[in-house]
């Protein structure tokens, strides 16, 4: 019986491509013993994510200034918890889209979400069907995409968003490549 490696292995990776998008903020890789080499998604996710988040507690604000301004009085507390939830919403959005990471082993690809609840999902390369790529306008204007992992059972797929397109594209051609590599071996 073949073993397979797990995360909490270490494994002879090398060190991940260099990044060809111009402005990337990427810090340079350096790896500890037992540590692997989590790659962050694009910054451009949080740029995204705050908008889509300015533009619903916009209109929120605006439709609680016209009740205000029509009622007046103990209304106006409700434009000002709207404002604390929409600042707390922003700090969220902030830490979510820094603990966003992914690594591609021998094996499997890892991904790697969340601050206070974790998760961590590992799909290995011989149980990909196909990976998917999706942009919505928003991302495409900031040149990010969502690559859609999909396994047979959905529990055990993935997904990585706020890839640079270039960068989602690239990987969607080596999962596609390293899963047919690893199904024929089946």
């Amino acid at each position: 019986m073949r073993q397979t490696g797990t995360v909490a292995d270490v494994f002879p990776t090398p060190p991940p491509p260099p990044d060809s998008t111009p402005g990337s903020e990427r810090p340079p890789v350096t790896l500890r013993d037992g540590e692997l080499p989590w790659r962050p998604v694009s910054p451009a996710l949080r740029t995204v994510r705050l908008i889509g988040v300015a533009i619903v507690f916009g209109l929120l604000l605006l439709a609680a200034v016209v009740v205000s301004l029509v009622v007046s009085g103990w209304v106006w507390l409700a434009v000002l918890g709207l404002l604390v939830v929409a600042a707390w919403t922003a700090w969220v959005v902030h830490r979510q889209v820094s603990a966003i990471s992914w690594v591609e082993l021998d094996e499997e690809i890892v991904i790697r979400k969340g601050r206070l609840f974790r998760t961590l999902v590992s799909v290995p390369y011989g149980r990909l069907q196909y990976v998917d790529i999706q942009s919505g306008p928003l991302a495409r204007a900031f040149g990010i995409a969502q690559c859609e992992i999909h396994t047979a059972s959905p529990e055990s797929g993935g997904s990585l968003p706020g890839l640079p397109t270039e960068e989602a594209e690239a990987l969607r051609a080596r999962l596609a490549a390293r899963g047919e590599a690893q199904r024929a071996g089946l």
